[in-house]
């Protein structure tokens, strides 16, 4: 009589994935409460295998590896190809998080039609009928022979339908299960155990996977945190539903810039590239009212213009709020303080809102001087001028510090049509070529910085 195989329960962490044989209400490995799930494992059968030898020979040095070139292949729209380091590398794994509705199967969509005018592309839609599929692509008018729909939910059977195909996409990671556990798709051992079959399967026969994943409501990826570390690159699709731009940053990515960031605009006809930020990230009526400063922000490979947009106003309570977007709430606090001590601005009193427009978030410390410059200006209700961007880091004494990539934040300057540009004193010998083309102020202090802009 043949031996059955014996099911066992587990409690894993919806969190971090530890797992424990009882119930515990505080996870020991993460601390978190409340998020031990009962899992039903069904274990594999045992497989003999020989001891003390390893599968993959022997360990070599360094010297003697060979450099492998990725050859990477264009997804058809440009901002997608920049967050992913310049093009789609073959056989990797690329998990897309985003709200619903935000645009991630649009977004794919176009990027599996692009893709199959040359190449044979999968598409595995565990959420919506092949009809539904066909109706988007329809919508997008998009249509091509190499672009195989498929509906299922199981992905058991998915590897005898990938013959030929150098491409695919799984939508979403939450919908699908393996039977190799009884538990329902979605939760934490589905996830895990699905993600680490796709794995094999990208690396073993070189196909690219493209793979949706939920977030949670507080907007982190929904599933263990392993699903973030099986994955080559993890992108995350952001925006306002009532919004037509998103952007597409990588928080991981190991053929790439981690700080990469992509723009789009969500039209009729499909997701298009945008190439021109100025729309984006500043308004047209910047330099009329008082608040708002321009800087030039290095995010990845690509420098563009932000605006940073200030209100401040007398508080009606004990405590004022700082309600920061798109800056760093400690960084704020940190620059308000000195705004206090070494510039004399009585901040203490005021409530203080500061805003990245845009949605792009702004975490490097060049762009210190710029929240410095807007706060001044909306407390001291003079507006700057809309010809004139700030860059630079600035210190707990009051000092700006130098800061890289000096001489490409002037360059977008110039091409922006910016007049001047206040650059730490400390950068100066490096943009001494821009002099003849825009009006170049060395900083030294935060005081002289609003005594320069604020001159009445």
């Amino acid at each position: 009589m043949a031996k059955q195989t014996k099911t066992t329960t587990e409690f894993v962490c919806a969190e971090c994935g530890a797992s424990s044989p009882k119930w515990l209400g505080r996870c020991p490995a993460c601390g978190k409460f409340n998020t031990m799930v009962e899992e039903i494992i069904t274990p594999a059968a045992p497989q003999k295998t020989e001891t003390g030898k390893f599968a993959t020979g022997r360990a070599k040095p360094l010297s003697e590896i060979t450099y492998e070139s990725y050859n990477r292949t264009s997804s058809g729209i440009s901002e997608f190809d920049n967050v992913l380091g310049g093009g789609i590398v073959a056989g990797s794994l690329v998990l897309l998080g985003g709200d619903p509705g935000i645009g991630k199967s649009t977004l794919l969509t176009q990027t599996a039609a692009h893709l199959s005018n040359g190449h044979k592309v999968l598409y595995l839609s565990a959420e919506e009928s092949c009809s539904q599929v066909k109706m988007r692509a329809k919508r997008l008018n998009l249509a091509s022979d190499n672009l195989l729909i498929l509906n299922e939910t199981c992905v058991d059977g998915l590897e005898t339908e990938l013959d030929g195909v150098e491409f695919c996409i799984i939508d979403s990671i939450q919908a699908v299960y393996t039977e190799q556990l009884s538990s329902s798709a979605g939760s934490v051992g589905q996830v895990r155990e699905c993600a680490a079959k796709l794995m094999r399967i990208a690396k073993s026969r070189n196909i690219t996977f493209f793979i949706v994943g939920h977030v949670t409501k507080e907007g982190s990826l929904a599933g263990p945190k392993v699903l973030e570390h099986i994955m080559d690159t993890v992108l995350y699709f952001e925006g306002e539903n009532q919004e037509n731009f998103r952007i597409l940053r990588a928080v991981k990515n190991r053929f790439g810039n981690v700080a990469e960031v992509g723009v789009f605009e969500m039209t009729g006809e499909g997701i298009i590239a945008v190439t021109d930020y100025s729309g984006v990230f500043l308004s047209e009526s910047r330099g009329e009212e008082a608040g708002s400063a321009v800087t030039p922000a290095q995010t990845g490979a690509r420098c563009m213009n932000v605006e940073i947009q200030s209100l401040v106003s007398k508080t009606a309570f004990g405590q004022p709020r700082r309600m920061p977007l798109g800056v760093d709430y400690n960084k704020l606090v940190l620059l308000i303080a000195v705004l206090e001590k070494r510039c004399g601005l009585a901040l203490g009193g005021y409530d203080v809102y500061i805003n990245a427009m845009g949605g792009i978030k702004l975490n490097e410390p060049a762009c210190d001087l710029a929240v410095c410059a807007s706060l001044a200006s909306a407390y001291l209700g003079k507006p700057v001028d809309k010809y004139t961007a700030v860059f630079g880091e600035v210190g707990l004494t009051g000092e700006v510090r130098a800061v890289s990539y000096c001489e490409k934040r002037v360059a977008e300057c110039v091409k922006m049509g910016f007049k001047k540009v206040l650059v730490p004193a400390k950068n100066m010998k490096s943009v001494t070529k821009y002099a003849d083309k825009i009006a170049i102020v060395p900083v030294l202090y935060v005081n002289t910085m609003i005594k320069n802009l604020f001159k009445d």
